[in-house]
């Protein structure tokens, strides 16, 4: 297998973390999109990373459909429930992980896209209320938990962990920290992991 990445994506690094998570060897191949010549084309035509190439020349992707195969591949380190209501709550923490993550990268690229004179402060305002909204749903259903869903390591606190250091990265200037200690100390517990440690953003 081959990942098409970057160093910067937290929707990679949930990849990474999960591929590393599951012991599965593949091969790193990083790629800038926002290049003009970027090729990323020709393995996804949505342009985006990322894109998980398998053995077969056939690709994958968008990070939750890619996360969903791969925990199949191996028994090792099992990150969705097999049915039910259990993996229902797992992917609904994925999803409202990844929901935050979308909205503060509109922000990000309004901000570096767009001259100063023509970013939308009300469009910026809006995202962030989706994403401090979607933050205090994350601090109010972990509680006091020491994981997101039944006490036990998933899919949802790679999601979790992948969103709150992005946040930490390109956002330094929300202070999730203090406001929601409890997903600090979850996210201080997920980053001593060595998936959460070789997947550090950067760049």
């Amino acid at each position: 297998m081959k990942l098409i990445g970057s160093n910067t994506s937290p929707y990679v690094r949930k990849v990474r973390v999960v591929l590393a998570e599951k012991k599965l060897d593949y091969a790193y191949e990083l790629e800038n999109v926002w290049s003009g010549d970027t090729r990323i084309h020709e393995s996804n035509p949505l342009g985006k990373v990322p894109c998980l190439v398998m053995e077969d020349g056939s690709t994958l992707y968008d990070s939750r459909v890619i996360v969903e195969y791969l925990d199949t591949l191996s028994p090792v380190c099992k990150l969705l429930p097999p049915n039910g209501r259990d993996r229902v709550d797992t992917k609904t923490w994925e999803a409202l992980a990844d929901g935050v993550l979308d909205a503060a990268v509109l922000v990000r690229l309004e901000r570096t896209l767009r001259p100063p004179e023509q970013q939308s402060a009300a469009w910026i305002e809006r995202q962030f209320v989706k994403v401090n909204a979607g933050l205090a749903v994350m601090a109010r259903d972990l509680g006091d938990s020491p994981f997101c869903c039944n006490n036990h390591y998933s899919l949802a606190d790679v999601a979790v962990g992948c969103c709150l250091g992005w946040l930490s990265f390109r956002f330094p200037e929300i202070g999730w920290r203090d406001d929601f200690p409890n997903l600090a100390r979850l996210f201080d517990k997920l980053s001593e992991r060595p998936s959460f440690k070789d997947t550090v953003p950067h760049g």
